[in-house]
């Protein structure tokens, strides 16, 4: 329902309240120190350490996903805090270059300039569904920003309320005890479509960060481009993962290269945005051995509950989807028992390069336990089918470690196309760390050339700016060394 204020009734009051409060914030919180943001960011991590047995329990009532993978994705998400809280320190926000001043004419003479890095401003985060703390109220998005100096108004997802509204009621007790503002983490609770297309066009919101479906994303993406001043939108918006299986991968038999897919396949209910979705294999014998093993793998998988009656819907809409074009084979259907009442049965179809190539509904990502197997002849179709994607969070080779001219084309193709290029192992996973690119081509993110896991996520909250014969004081307040008043 619409958000409104139970006083006045007026529209979207809630969010007005929120954004003022960040916008009150910034102006503080936006000068701190780099030891003042990294206090912040490690007092969220022990916050979520020392009330982890509760908020896990809430998380596991309200997704499903059971006790191990939450503590796991709760660890992450404090290991997470503390790393931005390590960059902060070692000036990762801060960092300037500087050219001394040449006397003489241009071209060869120039003044001082400094270049330097100043926060964008309060930053509109949409939480994720099916990581309920990394990609939730103190996940990435929220640690990246506010380690560039940037408040934060978190929009939760109704897949776990309770959880969100605890884990900001722990963030806003860190504030009051750091002595900063409550604004510097601003919360929305739950919230109607328009009011998170209000949220995203208010006029003092600077950013946002999104992780969802495409649906909503590009949603919120034209809204906030249909600004009379536009801002950044960082959306990652899902993809569908292609995975390369060359002949090489299979010469140690297909056993367990299929149940090692399988497993990344199913994992988390397949409810990863980076889930294995496409399969390239050849169509000869041992591809055709490795797809019969992978759809027997996969048949004995027992993934838990998708997270939303709304997700296993729109997984089973998307399969039925699937199944019901021309030239796709099903490989493994769902059981007679497989109903809503029930965890997803796990899904595989098949198809061939011609087909896939020339039907863009192939081309769609099934959010759930499902993939789809296309057949190749040879290097020629396997570059095509790539070529066909228009963009992928991940591309997955398995077999092209040698140095070749076709291994060489295969990898240019995959680049063009993903964010992330693995050379073996499984897309699922994503590790959090300085090297890491998670984005890619539209439409998996809206913005490619950045990140949303990985410390270099934190450039996207941060807008560059020249100091032009500068005094000291304001290259110095500039870096971070300022305090807080």
């Amino acid at each position: 329902m619409q958000t409104e204020n139970p006083v006045t009734s007026a529209p979207f009051a809630p969010i007005d309240e929120a954004v003022a409060l960040a916008h009150a914030a910034q102006a503080t919180y936006g000068t701190a120190s780099r030891a003042v943001r990294s206090a912040l960011l490690r007092g969220l991590a022990d916050t979520l350490e020392r009330d982890a047995a509760q908020l896990v329990a809430i998380a596991d009532d309200e997704t499903s996903l059971g006790t191990a993978r939450l503590n796991g994705e709760l660890a992450r998400t404090a290991f997470q805090l503390r790393g931005f809280a390590e960059r902060v320190d070692a000036g990762i926000a801060n960092l300037q270059v500087d050219d001394a001043a040449v006397p003489g004419a241009p071209p060869a003479g120039r003044p001082q300039l400094t270049r330097v890095h100043v926060p964008l401003g309060p930053v509109a985060m949409f939480s994720a569904s099916n990581f309920p703390f990394a990609f939730s109220v103190l996940g990435g998005d929220t640690a990246s920003a506010l380690a560039a100096g940037c408040t934060v108004i978190v929009k939760p997802h109704p897949g776990h309320p309770e959880l969100s509204r605890r884990v900001h009621a722990l963030a806003a007790r860190v504030l009051r005890e750091q002595g900063l503002p409550e604004g510097v983490i601003a919360f929305v609770d739950q919230a109607s479509r328009e009011a998170a297309v209000h949220l995203v066009g208010h006029a003092d919101i600077a950013a946002v960060a999104f992780t969802g479906s495409y649906q909503g994303g590009v949603a919120l993406w034209r809204a906030t481009n249909a600004r009379r001043r536009p801002i950044p939108f960082y959306g990652e918006l899902g993809s569908i993962n292609p995975l390369v299986v060359l002949p090489q991968a299979l010469t140690d038999g297909v056993e367990t290269p299929a149940a090692t897919l399988a497993a990344s396949i199913t994992m988390g209910c397949g409810q990863f945005c980076t889930s294995p979705g496409l399969i390239v294999v050849r169509d000869d014998t041992d591809g055709d051995r490795f797809a019969q093993a992978l759809a027997q793998t996969l048949s004995t998988q027992k993934p838990h509950a998708m997270l939303t009656a709304d997700m296993r819907r729109g997984f089973e809409s998307a399969t039925a989807h699937v199944a019901a074009q021309a030239g796709v084979r099903v490989r493994l259907a769902a059981s007679a028992e497989n109903d809503e009442a029930t965890a997803p049965a796990p899904r595989l179809f098949e198809t061939d390069a011609q087909t896939f190539i020339a039907n863009a509904a192939l081309h769609e990502e099934m959010f759930g336990p499902a993939a789809l197997i296309v057949k190749v002849r040879d290097e020629a179709q396997t570059l095509d089918v790539l070529s066909a994607v228009e963009g992928s969070l991940t591309v997955t080779l398995w077999g092209a470690q040698a140095d070749t001219a076709a291994n060489r084309a295969l990898a240019a193709t995959a680049q063009r196309i993903a964010g992330r290029v693995l050379f073996g192992s499984v897309p699922t996973g994503v590790a959090v760390c300085d090297a890491q690119q998670h984005g890619g081509p539209w439409p998996a993110s809206t913005q490619p050339q950045t990140t949303s896991v990985g410390y270099a996520a934190i450039e996207r909250f941060l807008r560059p700016v020249a100091l032009q014969g500068a005094p000291q004081w304001a290259i110095t307040a500039t870096a971070g060394t300022a305090t807080v008043a």
